[in-house]
């Protein structure tokens, strides 16, 4: 559509393309900016991010810099697209001082919290990892600082109890493909202000250690990590030497030392943690299926009473 800002669109990952098509229904994308192709697979097969194939698929102009810092050819690229202004959704690289002054209104971000809270790569798993039982969406005036810039426009959303990170994802990408479009038609007119740098938390990458259960904390926090690790790096344990991966969880009622198997019936194994238990639904072994808890159990040998190994307690 045309009318209104002339937009670049600069992002990666499949969460971005609902955005990019929210922004391409009401304005004109002149230019879809994502990273480089990247080898994908056992073929290592050289493969485009999503909003780039997607971009491709619509027959928008298309950019994949390798870099942004001295890369005069690509600033040159995005000054000559004629865009008002550039918008970046998960594009997953910090942007620098002389690139962001580009277009005359230089560049918002689709952040998915409540800035200053949860700054960084990862704000939908460490909202949930954190317990936050409240999250929501800011657009931001893009400065050369990790997800420092001016707010421009937020929005609240509940995080519902039993959600996992995709699922919370899934809500976000609709509130920003909607607030973003929002920004863009008040553009120029929204009062910039200011983060509270003191009020700043942090979500930085998940590692796979992030998916370790941390048995001595209690019951909800280890619900709450699961939920928020559930699309990787998932949750992992030890039992009796041997790593299982935890593919179904939830709260289950029961005390004991963390780590002890409390109860095994057809539902599940209970296991303490340092405060209340969860119950283990389905498990998946090394070089195995997943398979019912209760299966997995009976192949072990074990007994209740015998404990996960716990390591150190944070």
């Amino acid at each position: 559509m045309t009318g209104g800002p002339k937009v670049a669109f600069f992002g990666s990952p499949a969460f971005a393309v609902p955005v990019l098509d929210a922004i391409r229904e009401a304005f004109e994308v002149v230019l879809v900016v994502t990273q480089p192709d990247k080898p994908v697979g056992r073929g290592l097969r050289l493969t485009p991010p999503p909003v780039a194939a997607h971009a491709a698929t619509l027959g928008l102009p298309l950019a994949q810099p390798a870099r942004l810092r001295g890369n005069s050819d690509f600033a040159a690229q995005l000054r000559d697209s004629g865009a008002d202004v550039a918008v970046t959704c998960a594009y997953g690289k910090i942007l620098p001082a002389d690139l962001l002054a580009v277009p005359r209104h230089g560049f918002l971000n689709t952040h998915t919290s409540l800035l200053p809270r949860l700054r960084g790569a990862a704000p939908i798993q460490w909202a949930i990892i954190g317990g936050e039982r409240v999250t929501g969406t800011t657009i931001m005036q893009t400065d050369p600082g990790m997800d420092t810039g001016p707010i421009l426009l937020q929005q609240e959303l509940a995080v519902q109890p039993h959600w996992t990170a995709p699922d919370l994802a899934d809500a976000l990408q609709a509130q920003a493909s909607t607030l973003i479009v929002q920004a863009l038609h008040a553009l120029g007119q929204l009062t910039p202000t200011p983060q509270d740098d003191a009020l700043a938390t942090h979500a930085p990458m998940l590692s796979k250690a992030d998916g370790d259960v941390r048995w001595h904390d209690p019951a909800a926090a280890v619900y709450d990590r699961y939920r928020g690790v559930y699309a990787w790096p998932q949750t992992t344990a030890t039992f009796a030497g041997k790593r299982v991966k935890l593919n179904a969880v939830r709260p289950a009622a029961g005390q004991g030392q963390p780590g002890e198997v409390l109860e095994v019936t057809a539902d599940g194994v209970t296991v303490a943690c340092g405060e209340g238990a969860v119950l283990l639904v389905t498990v998946q072994p090394e070089s195995r299926k997943p398979m019912p808890a209760a299966d997995w159990w009976r192949g072990t040998n074990a007994r209740p009473g015998d404990r996960f190994d716990t390591g150190t307690p944070a």
